[in-house]
């Protein structure tokens, strides 16, 4: 009988955290291993009863390094998943792999310098890590045709919105969306004019080769992203909507699947597809 792979989930009481609690536990494949959270309040408490679900035995603890060692005492190699804060997945990320977790990382904010020192140490470490700033088909797919539409548009912008309690700007998924597009060796958006803001960050955040991000934070959004392309007389806009956070899961379940096969840091879903 093939052994289940265990799974610990960071950030388990979150919004993302409790759809991926509720996943792994109807998974035949997956056993929910551990639930880290780090609100007081909570701690102790059967995270099956937190997500709204009979008991899973699996009480809520705020330390993950305690649980990350008993992981790795488990037969079946160990998947992490983290959906926590900009401030805390990297040395998060940086644990797991140190006790041979496997990361499963959905929440953004890694620089760039974050991401190559992970990189090498996932490399020294011959563990795999999978750095996914969205989980949706849906946005792969976007990102799919804005890379066809770049071969025939010069000017682009980028719109991303979420709720309000997103504590990073941009959004992972608009910074990989910009990257995807530089990559391609073009530089967009020539001058027409000589722009002067009157009120700084008016014409949003210039990422790689001319692109423009910019960011919008409400209640009531989920996660939303455009990518509008213009050429004169035309407008060609790309836009993908997430109504609930369960669009998610098959990408995550698919993720945790995926990076007990890897022995690397792999940046974005398009990669494991």
């Amino acid at each position: 009988m093939t052994l289940k792979i265990p799974v610990i989930v960071n950030g388990a009481a979150g919004k993302m955290g409790r759809e991926v609690i509720k996943a792994v536990a109807q998974a035949d494949d997956l056993i929910l291993f551990g639930a880290i959270d780090r609100n007081p309040t909570l701690q102790g408490q059967d995270i099956g009863e937190v997500c709204g679900m009979e008991p899973l035995e699996i009480p809520i603890l705020s330390d993950l390094e305690s649980v990350l060692v008993a992981a790795s005492q488990e037969k079946q190699l160990g998947v992490m998943v983290d959906f926590t804060h900009p401030n805390a997945v990297y040395e998060n990320v940086r644990a797991a792999i140190a006790y041979g977790i496997r990361p499963v990382v959905g929440t953004t904010g890694l620089s760039t310098a974050q991401l190559s020192t992970l990189s090498a140490f996932a490399d020294k470490a011959s563990t795999g890590c999978l750095v996914i700033p969205n989980f949706s088909i849906g946005m792969v797919l976007l990102q799919q045709a804005a890379i066809a539409a770049s071969q025939y548009f010069d000017h682009v912008e980028i719109i991303e919105l979420h709720h309000n309690q997103k504590a990073d700007a941009p959004s992972g998924t608009a910074i990989q969306t910009a990257q995807m597009l530089a990559e391609l060796g073009k530089t967009y958006n020539p001058a027409m004019v000589e722009e002067k803001e009157h009120i700084a960050g008016a014409r949003g955040s210039l990422a790689d080769e001319g692109i423009r991000i910019h960011s919008i934070r409400l209640p009531g959004l989920i996660a939303h992203q455009e990518v509008l392309f213009g050429a004169p007389g035309q407008l060609y806009t790309l836009r993908h909507d997430t109504s609930d956070r369960a669009c998610y899961m098959a990408g995550v379940l698919l993720s945790i699947r995926k990076v007990t096969q890897l022995q690397t840091l792999i940046y974005g879903l398009e990669k494991i597809l």
